[in-house]
């Protein structure tokens, strides 16, 4: 994972989804533009219970 990305996943959580809500309208926008593993990224926050929602497009 990117070094300015956060390595908690509860850190992440939250940075994952203000990303989403403030410049990026999915996931596969998000994870392109800052050279993100989607499926390491998902498995990581689905470590703590959270699952990304394309609808409301954030982790819930």
């Amino acid at each position: 994972m990117s070094a300015n990305i956060p390595g908690d996943p509860v850190i992440l959580l939250s940075y994952i989804n203000t990303q989403l809500r403030d410049h990026y309208p999915s996931l596969e926008e998000l994870c392109a533009s800052l050279d993100l593993d989607q499926a390491f990224l998902s498995q990581k926050l689905s470590q703590i219970g959270y699952e990304y929602q394309k609808e409301q497009n954030q982790f819930q």
